[in-house]
């Protein structure tokens, strides 16, 4: 008999899901156990990166991240010391990369020595703590508590997540932020007056950071904030003017200091980053025809040959800004082609399959995540529409997480496709994947049971 069988995972899946149900005094244990299988893997990860710094499959932004670190502690600023992607010029202002990710690795690498490693496991800890935790308050907020264990439990063992986890990224703290986001927005649109004012500080901190960490998320903002306002109109509260306010207050305030450093910087208006233009022109090039690229293959030349060569002298910004004039100018020039190239954009977006042009981690991470847990996710989705009055549907916090991954994917499909960028949708899919889990065990334990009963005679 071999010691993994396939056809074993769902019903050991029913008999642990029946033991939380049926032992309620286990729920603590069970959660710290999560707590200690997801914190233990990743830094295993981040023990097996170590200090080496390099270009490896997925994570090589990280490159990057570590070596602006270093010159902000060495005292030069946000600048590379040579020429950078993704056309940066040495000693000059970039505004490309995250600036509160990299102060986290200049604050580890001034206070404790600058040891990659050393930043790899204070990020595995932080993460592999705070992530499944807040799926787990998700879960059982938006279901109930089994899914909420079972959904963290998922959560705790995700290839992908134990991967980025240990990389020295914006990933694992960005997608832990969304959920930090999401998670306050549920209980604020419930929450009495005695909670509202602390919630709506922690939730414009949450939607603050999770921001500085990418700017994209500042597109769903505005969408968030309207589910928050729909659920409080139909649960007959008052509308939260105050609270959206303050949040939006919270947000300008964390956000208006960089754009000041950018302004002086640049020598104009720059919001926080200098990242949206480059993905948007170089996503909808016409070298790509209607046929979506997520890795420009060598014979298409590269990204940087693909910049207009009168553009180039350009500061970072300044290219930034008429790149994504042009990107636009791209779109309207052909919108069918735009649509048909966004469309080629799904299965690079939604890869679970393993590929020749993949390293083995890829593949291994790629098909034993995603790619086992996506009928799971699908199924969980599905259901929860399926059960929920249509009428009363939209105001559900399980809506707001299935209006994130809709949002979320969109804006993706729409302009720059990788597996990695998916990556927040998988965090919040999961807790439908829970659910799954939970009824197709209760299934077969249902089923088992009536298996059980003798016959009478």
């Amino acid at each position: 008999m071999p010691i993994f069988n396939s056809n074993l995972i769902v019903p050991y899946m029913a008999l642990a899901t029946h033991n939380i149900v049926k032992y309620k005094k286990f729920k603590v244990p069970s959660l710290y156990a999560i707590f200690l299988i997801s914190v233990s893997m990743r830094l295993l990860v981040a023990l097996y990166l170590g200090n080496e710094v390099g270009a490896l499959p997925g994570i090589h932004d990280q490159v990057s991240y570590h070596t602006l670190a270093l010159r902000v502690l060495g005292g030069y600023g946000f600048s590379f010391a040579t020429a950078w992607w993704p056309m940066t010029a040495a000693n000059a202002p970039t505004a490309h990369w995250s600036y509160l990710y990299t102060f986290y690795l200049t604050a580890v690498y001034t206070l404790l020595t600058p040891t990659p490693l050393i930043a790899r496991l204070i990020q595995a800890v932080v993460v592999g703590l705070c992530h499944p935790w807040l799926v787990y308050k998700i879960g059982r907020l938006t279901f109930n508590e089994t899914v909420g264990l079972v959904a963290a439990g998922l959560t705790a063992v995700y290839l992908y997540f134990i991967y980025y986890a240990a990389a020295l990224m914006t990933e694992a703290f960005y997608i832990t932020g969304i959920l930090a986001s999401l998670y306050l927005l549920m209980r604020l649109a419930k929450a009495s007056k005695e909670e509202e004012t602390r919630l709506t500080l922690l939730l414009g901190l949450a939607l603050g950071g999770t921001i500085l960490l990418r700017q994209l998320f500042l597109l769903l903002v505005p969408f968030l904030l309207a589910w928050f306002w729909w659920a409080r109109y139909q649960n007959g509260r008052k509308l939260p003017i105050r609270s959206t306010a303050a949040v939006t207050a919270i947000v300008a305030l964390l956000i208006l200091p960089f754009s000041l450093y950018n302004t002086q910087r640049f020598g104009h208006f720059v919001l926080l980053n200098t990242n949206a233009g480059y993905a948007f022109f170089l996503a909808n090039h016409p070298i790509y025809g209607t046929n979506f690229e997520p890795i420009l293959p060598p014979e298409m030349g590269s990204y940087q040959e693909m910049i207009p060569t009168e553009l180039r002298h350009l500061d970072e910004a300044a290219l930034e800004r008429e790149l994504m004039s042009r990107g636009l100018q791209f779109v309207l020039a052909d919108p069918l082609r735009y649509l048909q190239l966004s469309l080629s954009r799904i299965p690079a977006y939604f890869m679970f399959w393993p590929s020749a042009d993949s390293g083995l981690i890829s593949n291994v991470s790629r098909v034993a995540s995603f790619g086992l847990l996506w009928p799971f996710m699908l199924y969980g989705l599905i259901q929860a529409f399926y059960q929920n009055n249509w009428h009363t549907i939209w105001q559900q916090p399980f809506f707001l997480l299935a209006l994130f991954a809709l949002l979320y994917t969109g804006i993706h499909l729409l302009s720059w496709s990788l597996v990695r960028y998916r990556l927040p949708v998988d965090g919040v899919l999961l807790i439908f994947a829970g659910t799954a889990v939970v009824h197709i065990s209760q299934c077969l334990l249902a089923a088992n049971k009536r298996l059980q009963v003798p016959v009478s005679q």
